[in-house]
Formats: C-alpha cells, structure tokens, sequence
C-alpha cells in the first residue's frame, strides 16, 4: 500500500490572519448596519487605515461608510507586532481581505437558509443579500454574536483583481479632515478628566548616574502632586502642566550627576571600521569575487548619525489603578508596536501582561522607533506616584534630540571589476554598522530608557537586526543588478556610544545610497550612459520598467552633461528586494547650497489599493528622503548630544520643497507589496549623482553640505 505523502508544506492563512486566526478579533457585524474593522497595526500618517477600509469594504460588498474603525488596542486587537517596514498591507490588509471574504460567506450561507434558497442565487449590494427569485435579507438582520466566533477556514476565497470596484480607487484618506481643520488629531492633543501632567530630569549624558539631589525644595513648590526619584530616574507630577515644567527646570539646576562615559569622535569611518567587536559575515556570494577584469574601481560612502526629528515630542498618558495589591495600568501611546511595548513595561513593572492594556493614539509625525515607547514608560513611573489619575508626559524638544535612539551611522565600501566591454564583471560590498533593531520586543532585556535608569536597572535586549531577507544594517545591500561575480559582507557592530535602532529603511538607506551613486561611477569609467547602464545589469523587468519610466517623463537624454550650476541623476532600488520598485531621478541646482528643483519619480507596487494614498507616500518619502541627503546629521561631544533644537538639526523647509512628479505603474493582477519605505535610498543617490553630474565632483558622504561641496571642489 502507497505510503501517504507527508513532504507537502503545511497550509497558512494569509498575512496576519495565521498567528491571529479568530475572525472576531478583525470584523464584527453590528445591529446597526456597520461593520466594525480592528487591526493591529496602526496609523502614523502612511494612510494605512484607509487601504485597510477599502480591502475590507470590497470583500463584504457594503459602502465604505459603514465602516467603524477601533483603534489598536492590547484589549481586543490581533497582535500584530510593530507597524514597519512597509508590510501592512501584506500583514493585516491580506489577513482582512480574507477575515471579510469568508465573513461574506458565512452571511451568505446564513441568508440561503434563511430564504430557503440556493446560494448561487443570492447576490450582495451594501449589505443587502437579494435572491433571484424574490426575497431579501440584510447583513444586519443576520448578525449574531456567534457568526464570527471562530477560526479562519482556508477555503474561503477572495474577489478577482476585475471584480474589484473599491479597491484600485483614490478614497479620500479617514485620518485627513481632522488634521487639516484643527480638530484633536494626535495623542498630544487628549485630555482626559482629572489629567496630571509629568516631567522627567534626564541625566546630562549617556552613561551619567544621578549622584545626589535635595528634592525638599521642589516638593514645596505650587501644584506638585509627587515628586519621584528611583536611582537616576528623576521626575514630577503636577495638576498643571506648566507647574511640571517648572518644576523640572528645579530638578534640573539642583541634581548632581556622574559623567558617563567619554563618547568617540563623531566620525563614521572612526565610530565603525576600527571596531574589533565587529561581526563579520558574507551575505552573499556568487562566482569567482576574485575576479579582476581590466578596470578596478573603488569607493567609499559614508552617512552620519540621523534624528527622527518628529515634529511633535513624543506623549503619552498612563493611569494606575487598582492601589498596590492589585493594580491596573492603563497606557495611551503612539507607539508603532502596542504588544511588544506592553510586554517591556509587564517586565520592568513586574505585572503580568493582562494587567496592563496598551492602547494606540496617533501621534504627529514618527517613521521608526522613536521616543514613543520611552516616553509610555516614563508616564507609568510616574502614575504609580499618583494612582487613579491620568498623567500625561510631553517630552520636550531637547529630550527628544537628546534621548530618542537615533539611525546608525553606516560606512559602505565597495569594489568593481569593468571588463574590456564596460560590463560589471565583479562586485564587492562592504558595509560597517551599528544594529538597526533596538525597540521594545527584544529578548533579554527590556529596551525602554528609565529602566536602565532605576535604582534596580534593568539590562536592555541584545540589539540586533531583523533578518533577511528584509534585514537590518544590510537592508537593500545585495544588489539587484546581475553581476557573474559578487561578495556582499555585513560587518555589525552591535553596540552604540548613542543609541541608535530603526528609522525609515533601516540600512536600506544608505546601502542604496551607495550601490547607486557607485553604478553612476562605474557608468562613468566605461564611458556609458547611467540609464542605459543600469538597464544593461538587469534581467528584472519590472526594474527595467521603472526606470525607463522615470527616464520617459524626465525626458532624459543619454550621456548629458551638466552646466556646472544645473545638474540630473538618477537612482534606483527595489525596497528589500521583495517590495515596491522604485526609480527617481533628480535635478539640482548648485549655488550657495545645494537645491533640488525637480524630482521624477516611477514606482511600481503591484496592485495599488488606493492609488492616490500610494502617491502621497512616495512623494512624502521623496521630501524627507531629500531633507536626510542635504541637511540631516547628529552631533555630539565628548559628554552629551549638542544636537538639542531645530537649529541644531534643520530640515527641509517648505520653501526648498522640490517640484515632484511621481508616475504610478499599477499591476491590480500583481500582489500588493510596501511602498512607503522605498524611495529612501533612490532620492539620496540621485541627489548625489546629479550633484556630481552638475559640478563634476563626486560627494560620497551624506549630508551634501556647503562645506563638503567646497571641500570636493578644492581636492
């Protein structure tokens, strides 16, 4: 007798919906003729939460109206890890689209009993099942507690690209109206009834412990309810939040602290490449990388240290109730991982997890691990010393500079071979970093800043970096060009003099930066067109496309030359090598400063849920990445980060904001795939390229000052 067949693999639900497999954790059917969704991931300006409506409004066959949305909450929401690295559509979009699909059917089977007729007969407007023959029923009539009670089949199945009719739309996004007509938008706006407000003392640098500090003073002073010390952690709670700050500035002229220890140079090459702890490893391997061809080229590119700079300090609000026996703690945040921050703060706290419900708030501007969780951890200390209040904690500008990890400086080394033809024949990158993963979640430890600062500190997770193919410091560092031979090496560096963990694109950034600024260099030596030679190392189609996409509207013309004042280049990744495909090409103008007056850009994303959401996160993407090229850099000293305020750091200003033209390629046959991330790297090498293209000389450290345009002028 044949043996049975036990080698095929085990069948999975998609996105989200497999470690989340109850239906009534996504959907609920009410009553009153809507639909509540819940999701895990959360809104943070990338306009999810309207793709995530359009998924769910296209498979249940009801208008986008009756659509109900909770926010994320440890409450009730599927756990779905942390909101990033542009995955949610295939996470919580793919795992809705199903959840709504199969509730469909469950409805659908319910109305043919109901009416005592087939299913095939039965046909769905607005969540009104009609039958051929006559007879109706609505969603809302069939509701029931139980209809969603359980687990996802696998046999349910989802509508076909052409049946859509809501999904491949431009809906207008939910989160917009408030924020652009003054109504409450963001965490920072909420006030709760009988709120306190907080305030922390931060040491004077990394590594500094709070020697000694009179708190007497201080607890005198007008509307302070409690004033906490625990180790270094230093705070107070008062009625009013000016009281807070007031009482803060005291805090801070009166304490005494011990140095840390004395940071580095603030330069990449120093921070990284003379590191002995560095882990090596090759990443990829192909051929012969010994191979030399005629013509060897090398270079070196470098970023700094880059600040989220979210445009609001980060907030939160905690409420501790329950008195010491017992105590519940209720947590308001903007964090982009509401699970993993509640599991950090159950382990700093010693609570157990149920008893601590983290809820997400949007908060104004953050792509990446900011202070956000920092901040949730700072107002549960401090709501301990004033139980069954609100307190609300406002970190200021110069915590937010001074404490948020930042993104790790990078150093990118590589090397290439040009045969007689001008063909890559080999390919060497080597890249330098710090880890790109320090958030809440990690194993080991507890990555939440007054917990390393207690009395009983506890010691922060191991940082690391999230693995390929999505990875970390080596995001986007094997190419997608097709070279016989290559070498890719990771050199991790694990730990920073500053903390440093995500921030949009992790590594991906400047790898791309790297490899594309150093095609353009290759291009160059073999005498070609940088269009034309890029499109001659890929077998990729839906790379080629994109690029002679962006090449098509910027109507390039091969081999031009820049005037010495106005210059173009291009640049190009596929995010991750597993998401969006993204071409851009750039033209500066080179006075004073550098200017980008104009930026191209094609992307493709598979199928476009809401095609004007996924034009608004590229052009969004190209601004930022823009601002991080030209401007962005952290500084510090031997004792703390000088990089305290908006003069310190400068950004891109609405008046610099370039002319941008994005071209979208939509595929609705094709999966959905992230966006948001994918131009960071692009736009920076572009930029770049254009700079050389216009001056003739070649900036390879990030950002392209003033001073590094004379300096490259001058060599």
């Amino acid at each position: 007798m044949a043996q049975a067949d036990n080698t095929a693999p085990a069948r999975k639900l998609p996105g989200s919906l497999e470690t989340n497999r109850r239906l009534d954790r996504w959907l609920s059917i009410n009553a009153d003729g809507t639909v509540t969704l819940v999701t895990g991931k959360v809104e943070i300006g990338q306009g999810i939460l309207t793709a995530l409506v359009q998924m769910t409004a296209e498979e249940l066959d009801i208008d986008v109206s009756r659509i109900r949305l909770k926010p994320a909450s440890t409450a009730f929401s599927p756990d779905e890890g942390i909101t990033s690295g542009s995955r949610s559509i295939q996470e919580s979009g793919l795992a809705l689209r199903h959840a709504a699909a199969e509730a469909r059917d469950l409805l659908l089977a319910r109305a043919a009993l109901k009416l005592g007729v087939t299913l095939e007969s039965l046909s769905v407007k607005d969540g009104v099942i009609s039958a051929r023959g006559g007879g109706s029923v609505t969603y809302w009539e069939l509701a029931a507690p139980d209809l969603l009670a359980r687990e996802a089949g696998f046999d349910a199945t989802a509508k076909l690209p052409q049946e859509h009719v809501v999904v491949g739309t431009s809906l207008e996004r939910v989160d917009i109206p408030g924020k652009v007509t003054g109504k409450p938008a963001f965490l920072q706006d909420m006030n709760l009834p009988g709120t306190l407000h907080g305030r922390v003392c931060r040491p004077a640098g990394p590594g500094a412990t709070l020697k000694a500090i009179d708190l007497q003073e201080v607890e005198r002073m007008p509307g302070i309810v409690a004033v906490v010390r625990d180790g270094s952690f230093l705070g107070v709670v008062a009625e009013r939040e000016e009281q807070a700050i007031r009482a803060e500035r005291r805090l801070a002229r009166l304490a005494q602290w011990t140095p840390g220890p004395e940071l580095p140079a603030n330069d990449p090459r120093h921070l990284l490449t003379l590191q002995a702890e560095a882990e090596t490893e090759v990443i990829s391997s192909k051929g012969h990388p010994d191979t030399a061809g005629v013509q060897q080229l090398s270079a070196e590119y470098t970023k700094p240290y880059i600040a989220h700079a979210s445009l609001a300090p980060s907030c939160a609000i905690a409420q501790w109730e329950g008195g010491t026996a017992h105590p519940k703690v209720r947590v308001w945040t903007h964090s982009q991982g509401i699970y993993p921050l509640r599991g950090d703060l159950a382990q700093a706290l010693g609570l157990p997890e149920p008893d601590i419900i983290v809820t997400h708030a949007e908060g104004a501007g953050c792509y990446g691990h900011n202070a956000a969780d920092d901040v949730a951890m700072d107002a549960v200390l401090l709501a301990r010393a004033a139980p069954g209040r609100p307190v609300r904690v406002q970190w200021m500008r110069e915590d937010e500079f001074g404490w948020e990890p930042f993104s790790s400086p990078m150093v990118m080394r590589m090397n290439a071979a040009l045969d007689a033809l001008g063909n890559i024949v080999n390919w060497s990158h080597e890249l330098w970093s710090h880890a790109h993963s320090t958030r809440p979640g990690g194993k080991g430890g507890v990555n939440l800043l007054a917990a390393w600062h207690l009395e009983k500190p506890l010691p922060a997770a191991k940082p690391g970096n999230p693995p390929l193919p999505g990875g970390g410091s080596h995001r986007n560092a094997i190419p997608l060009y097709d070279f016989p031979n290559q070498k890719v090496t990771n050199h991790l560096i694990r730990r920073s003099p500053i903390r440093a963990s995500a921030l949009r694109a992790l590594g991906g950034f400047a790898n791309a930066f790297a490899i594309e600024c150093f095609m353009d260099e290759l291009a160059q030596a073999a005498g070609a067109d940088p269009v034309e030679f890029r499109l001659r190392h890929l077998k990729d189609a839906r790379a080629k496309a994109v690029i002679e996409k962006v090449a098509q509207m910027a109507q390039w013309r091969p081999g031009e030359q820049g005037d010495g004042e106005r210059g173009r280049g291009i640049g190009f990744a596929r995010y991750k090598n597993l998401a969006a495909w993204i071409a851009v090409i750039a033209e500066v103008r080179v006075e004073e400063e550098v200017r980008v007056t104009k930026l191209w850009g094609a992307v493709d994303v598979g199928q476009a849920i809401n095609p004007d959401g996924v034009l608004n996160q590229i052009e969004g993407g190209m601004i930022q990445s823009a601002s991080m090229a030209l401007k962005e850099r952290v500084d510090f000293d031997k004792g703390t980060i000088t990089t305290r305020n908006w003069d310190d750091y400068p950004i891109l200003r609405f008046t610099e904001v370039p002319e941008i033209e994005v071209a979208l390629i939509n595929r609705p046959e094709a999966p959905p795939v992230g966006a948001g991330e994918g131009t960071q790297g692009p736009v920076a090498a572009a930029i770049g390229n254009a700079i050389h293209n216009a001056l003739g000389a070649r900036l390879r450290d990030m950002p392209f000052t003033r001073d590094r345009i004379v300096a490259a002028l001058s060599a």
